[in-house]
This record gives structure tokens, sequence and C-alpha cells, in this order.
């Protein structure tokens, strides 16, 4: 990691490593390659966004700026913005190349590894003239991104005081901050904001949370394979702020439906990206510890949450209130959400001592579990210290038996993850508590999904072994053993996956064997 100078007002490191070539492979990862088979137009169109970089060496002009022709894109797409003035012509007087801004910018908006390479404008800013004259500006300017790539960490003496500016600016303009927590050690500013998304690295040494108010951080992770040696957050952070791109531009089409304002509230862009990640197999987390402390909600995943958008807007179907602190059980509504997949963006009310629960019911049909998960987002308010408490339940709506909760008092974020929930009626409740309230009213969004595990088909000719499953959800790695008795002997089968978008199937094709296969789908 680099420190830098003339960096105004604060300290910034960039979370830099030694890059290698990169390899295609992140992009089957996060569900890139998967949504362009659906869709090919989902590119990025549409969106602005804004990639802010620190100067990672010395020098007269601030080395921040990405240059064009290493990201495969024109120069027209770049305005570069420094203390030095603004440029959109490269090169140019305020600034020069930076490797490291080439590298983030690829895996960004790159036309060849971008998940968003046809984004309609990129604001390439100096970190620090954008914190100063921007971020923490007495007068907030508007900034035309909406999705803020930002590969760097503050010092932790300003952890405090950046994350408030962040959350001010995230709050008052609808700007999404994907910010990276950190090559080791404990998770960084901005990284730590509340409205933002703090990004980990995924499948090699990151920081890990919580964050120094135990708050559970980072809220997700993406791979980045292609670096070498060792981790690069740097390199990771983009991904996910890609998707997000991809998430908004599909939210400002309709694709979640005719509100437009609600699918493209960045509270409800979070809350898809959180509840469309892919969870590893070891990840975990605790009712009061809505994330897990390595991986947050798990690996971005752009087609899971695209699909959870696809879903639609379901508002919910009961109000109810009760005193501050008493029993919330299911009510007495008969009518359940139309849709198991899908989001909500609404507002919830309170007074000082009083609790109100919005109830959403579902009826999950059939006789096979189901893989659950629900995510609540919510703002940290401007200029405000603490947090309205939001928290989440899950209820069997029939007898009443609580499922399973997210109650965190601190987080901002609450997150439920049931791998095998059987079939039934439930009653997913988003809980405002009253007494200790900051507000009366609090805005929130809430991603939902109750998704079947995947299915191997399998069938057999003489020329090939063929083997099907779902495309959604996505995530899941197809192993083989050639016995059940040995829980280490199973491997990751090796063959293309190709994809029928009619029957919305992955397919393998194997060459028939001499010994007997099993196989399995198994998360990362």
């Amino acid at each position: 990691m680099l420190h830098t100078s003339n960096v105004p007002r604060c300290i910034i490191i960039a979370l830099l490593c030694v890059a290698a070539s990169v390899r295609a492979g992140d992009l089957d990862v996060i569900g890139v390659t998967l949504l362009r088979q659906f869709d090919p137009s989902l590119l990025g169109d549409g969106v602005h966004v804004a990639h802010v970089e620190p100067p990672v060496f010395s020098n007269a002009l601030p080395p921040f700026q990405v240059d064009p022709s290493a990201v495969g894109q024109p120069a027209s797409l770049f305005t570069y913005i420094s203390e030095l003035g603004t440029a959109n012509t490269f090169t140019n007087t305020v600034g020069i190349a930076s490797f490291h801004a080439n590298l983030v910018g690829g895996n960004f908006y790159g036309a060849t590894n971008g998940p968003a390479p046809q984004v309609s404008g990129v604001g390439n800013y100096e970190a620090g003239f954008f914190f100063s004259n921007i971020i923490s500006a007495a007068s907030r300017p508007n900034i035309a991104g909406r999705v803020v790539n930002q590969s760097f960490i503050f010092e932790p003496s300003e952890a405090d005081m950046a994350d408030q500016h962040y959350d001010d600016y995230a709050h008052e303009r609808n700007v999404l901050f994907v910010s990276g927590v950190g090559n080791a050690g404990p998770v960084n500013s901005p990284g730590t904001c509340y409205n933002g998304l703090g990004a980990a690295l995924y499948g090699a040494p990151s920081s890990v949370g919580p964050a120094p108010d135990g708050r559970s951080k980072p809220d997700i992770t993406a791979p980045n394979r292609a670096q070498a040696p060792g981790s690069a957050n740097s390199y990771s952070v983009p991904y996910v702020s890609g998707c997000a791109a991809l998430l908004l531009q599909a939210a400002l089409r309709g694709d979640g439906g005719t509100n437009t304002n609600a699918a493209a509230d960045i509270r409800t862009i979070k809350a898809l990206l959180m509840n469309g990640a892919v969870k590893p197999a070891d990840w975990t987390n605790g009712l009061a510890t809505p994330l897990d402390a390595r991986y947050g909600s798990g690996i971005v995943n752009i087609f899971n949450s695209w699909q959870q958008l696809l879903g639609g807007q379901h508002s919910f179907i009961q109000s109810t209130t009760m005193p501050g602190g008493e029993a919330h059980p299911p009510g007495s509504s008969p009518n359940n959400v139309p849709a198991l997949v899908g989001w909500d963006h609404n507002s919830i009310s309170t007074l000082a001592d009083q609790d109100r629960v919005h109830h959403y019911y579902f009826n999950v049909p059939g006789t096979d579990s189901r893989v659950f998960a629900a995510t609540l987002v919510w703002h940290r308010h401007s200029g405000e210290a603490t947090i309205n408490n939001l928290d989440l339940f899950l209820y069997n709506a029939v007898s009443g038996h609580l499922v399973l909760c997210s109650t965190s008092l601190i987080d901002n974020v609450e997150h439920i993850f049931v791998p095998r929930l059987p079939p039934g009626r439930y009653d997913l409740q988003v809980l405002k508590t009253g007494p200790g309230q900051v507000t009366g009213t609090e805005t929130y969004s809430l991603a939902f999904a109750f998704v079947s595990p995947p299915e191997l088909a399998i069938s057999a000719t003489d020329e090939f072994v063929r083997i099907a499953w779902p495309v959604f959800p996505d995530g899941w790695i197809l192993q083989s053993s050639p016995s059940l008795n040995s829980a280490g002997s199973w491997t990751t089968v090796n063959a293309p996956v190709t994809v029928d978008t009619n029957l919305a199937e992955n397919l393998v094709l194997l060459p028939p064997g001499a010994t007997s296969q099993f196989f399995r789908l198994r998360r990362p």
C-alpha cells in the first residue's frame, strides 16, 4: 500500500498491489457473463459514473487519470477533475495517467473486462479534491455520477469525519458510494460509511470486520483472481461498482416496474445487490451481526440481483402498532404478496412510545424446501450521529413460531438467510422501534427471495452424459466424485458450461466414463 502526498484535509491510501493480466473468469463468477446471455443490452447505457482516484506517486501533476486507450474507451467519455481544473481531453494539464486508475477503470467500465462498458460518462476525480470540494464542502455540489467507485482508504484517524460526510452526501443526493475496505487488518473508511457499500476481496486476504464501532462490514465481496502476488482490494471494488451501474440501468428503464424512482433509489440498489450475493460455504452471521465479517452478504452476483429486480415492487400487506418493546406476532390478514422474489421501497412511522410492524405475508407452495434471503436497508440521516432502529423478522404465519430474525441495534442493514425453509405461510416483518428514535418516519428498501435450490437433471447416451440445472439462482459449482463414501473426493468438473436461454438452464456435456461418477452442486 502506498501513502500519497499533497492530498488536502485527509490522508488517502491506495488499495494497491502488483497487477498481472486479467482473467475473464471474474465476470463469470459475478454473474455478468450469464446476464449478457439473457440481456446483452445491459451494459450501463444511460448511467453516469464517477471514478475517484488517489495520486499513487508524487509528481508535478497529480497522477490520478485513466488513460482511455488503456480501458478501450474513447477520450470523449471522460471528464478529468482536480484542484488544477477540469479537462475533457486526454492528455491535459490537470493531471496525468495512473496505472492504478487504469486497472480500476478496466474492471469497472473497461471495454474488455468491465461489467459496464457502455456507461454514458465517467467523471474521473482526484481524491483529495473530490473529498474537500464536493463531499465535505459547506455547500455540496451535485455530480453527474450516480455510482462512485473509490478504491482507496482513509487513515483511521479520519474515519469518523469522512464517513459522516459520505453518509450526508449519499442521503441528500441519492449517490451510491462503493468503496474498498482494505487489503488486511480491520476494515477502513470510506468503506465503513453507513449509506454506501463497503466491498472486500474474495479469494485472497482482505480486511475483516466488524467496523471499529462494531457494525457489520464489509457489505459485499467480489473476486479478483487476476492480481498477483497477494491481495488487491482495489481491483475487486470496481466489479461491484459495475454491477451497481447495470442494476441502476435496469431499474431506470423499468425492469422493476413503473415506479422507477423507487427501483433506482440507492437503498433499493444496495438491498438487491446484497440479497443477490452468493454465500460461500462457510458464510455465517448472527442475530445481532447481520453480515459475515469476511464476506459481508456474500459474493456479488448481478444476475441474481437482476432476477430479484424483475420480481417487481410489492408493498406490505398489513401494518400493526404496539407499545414499544411488546410482542409482535403475525397478524390476521389472509392476503399474501403475489411474488416469491421481489422488492419494496416504503416508509414506516412510529411515535416515541410505540413500535410499528409492516407485515409481508408469503405462501410458499410445494413439498420441497426453499433457500430464503431478505435484506433490509435504510439510511443514516444527514447530520445524525445515530440511526433509527429497524429490525427484520421471519415468522411462521400459521404457528406463530419465530423462524429467524436480524436485530442489530447499530447497523442500518438487516439480513436473514435460511438455506432450507420448508413450504408454508410466512410473515416477513419490518419493525421500527419508537423509543430512542431519530425521526418518526424512516424510508427503507427490502429485497426478498424464496428460491428453490437448483436440482441436477442427468441423462446419458452413447455419445455423452448430459447434466443440466436451472440458471437461477446463479453461483453454484458442479462437482463430481467416484464415491459417496469419501467426503474429500469431490472435485470441480472442469468442462464448459453452456446456457440454454429458452429453457433457462445451464448445460454440461461429458464423455461417458469407464467408472461410475456422482455429481452435485455446491456453493463456492
